[in-house]
């Protein structure tokens, strides 16, 4: 049956700048809309669905889990919860032992700021130009984009300060005996895929200690294998006192955490923070069922690897074609940066019409999300298209 807009905006709340198309079914890193028409998905649901689409083990787990018990709150023991616990001390940077889960992004970074703020007692909260942390009153308050944040000033506390991404500098003059923490993406998704010189996260995680401050890692988008590592700060070899996930957690089932030391997490008594529907059952056998899949796959090491091959034929188009400034990411978290924001609108249209969904962020950006399941040829098919397009609107 095919799709009705018109249903859909008289229906649906107009917060999102939705693509002419209605999405169906999908397989693998294969979508299909409700004309039938297949693209090749490079957005996974904006690095959400690392399995790629319908991953048999997860759809056996919701199914199975889902025959004994969806949900019970956390008034008691879930002993799936423990489970996920207990694996993802397993992969997490060393010192995070302890976690507390949710059901987005935006929640497990909330929490975090909760929790810092009872650990240390202090009041403010650093943040990056260019972050996006989440679309809540608080998170939204740690986001830099200005048309995010300043309809909603009423709703955000006044606890956020923004230090230059990448400036060791403008960081420890912004950080002083009040800050609580500073939170920082590793490598920032919506502000454009932004990677950070060497010894930033290293110097940041210097700054915290010498200040008493915690080092909060936002890794909902850049976490859970996408990097080529669990988590991208491992790039840098960097233990966060509290780090953040969702995303990929879930390949797609609602699901957020929030790990922390457990000196830091300790912090918390019971009705300090809580979440009714956070690690429920069902929502923790399927974040379970990912880290092993991704386990049994080796996904990591395909994402180091396609994503290697991925960000060369990038940088080939980069130096190819006027329109490109330059191509950069790690893993399969990567971005292609053109010079004007209407002609990457352009290319994510025709990109469209071609077959291939793609992402644009920071205005003129091209994001690239995939499955980590995405292989070589699905790559040249996109490349290929790209380089044909690039040429058109050059």
């Amino acid at each position: 049956m095919k799709f009705d807009p018109d249903s859909a905006k008289k229906l649906i709340a107009h917060t999102y700048k939705r693509q002419p198309l209605a999405l169906v079914e999908g397989e693998g890193v294969k979508v299909e809309d409700d004309e039938g028409k297949e693209y090749l998905d490079f957005v996974g649901g904006i690095a959400v669905c690392a399995l790629g689409h319908s991953h048999p083990n997860v759809a056996k787990a919701i199914c199975g889990q889902s025959k004994k018990l969806a949900h019970v709150s956390n008034l008691y023991h879930i002993p799936p919860q423990v489970e996920l616990a207990g694996k993802l001390a397993e992969i997490t940077p060393k010192g995070i032992e302890k976690f507390f889960f949710c059901n987005s992004g935006a929640e497990a970074v909330e929490s975090a700021f909760k929790l810092a703020v009872k650990h240390t007692g202090r009041g403010k909260i650093v943040a990056f130009e260019g972050s996006f942390h989440g679309r809540t009153a608080a998170t939204v308050g740690a986001t830099w984009n200005k048309s995010y944040r300043e309809p909603f000033e009423a709703l955000i506390p006044p606890i956020f300060e923004f230090a230059p991404f990448g400036d060791l500098k403008g960081v420890k003059d912004t950080v002083d005996e009040d800050t609580a923490a500073i939170i920082v993406e590793p490598i920032q998704g919506e502000g454009g895929v932004n990677v950070p010189s060497d010894d930033f996260l290293p110097r940041l995680r210097e700054i915290c200690d010498e200040n008493n401050a915690l080092l909060i890692a936002d890794e909902v988008q850049a976490g859970m294998g996408r990097t080529g590592k669990w988590f991208a700060c491992e790039n840098w070899e960097v233990e966060p006192d509290i780090i953040t996930m969702a995303k990929a957690l879930g390949n797609g089932f609602p699901i957020g955490c929030m790990g922390a030391k457990s000196e830091v997490m300790d912090s918390f008594s019971p009705g300090d923070h809580a979440s009714t529907f956070g690690g429920n059952p069902l929502a923790c056998t399927v974040g379970k069922t990912v880290i092993e899949t991704m386990e049994d796959e080796k996904l990591l090491q395909r994402a180091a690897k396609v994503g290697e091959y991925f960000k060369e034929k990038l940088e080939d188009l980069a130096s190819k074609h006027d329109a490109c400034i330059e191509a950069r990411g790690l893993g399969l978290m990567l971005a292609l940066e053109l010079r004007e924001e209407d002609v990457a609108k352009s290319v994510l249209s025709r990109a469209r019409e071609e077959g291939f969904l793609i992402n644009r962020t920071a205005g003129s950006v091209l994001r690239f999300v995939p499955p980590l399941i995405i292989k070589q040829e699905h790559i040249d098919e996109l490349i290929n298209t790209l380089d044909k397009i690039l040429e058109e609107v050059s």
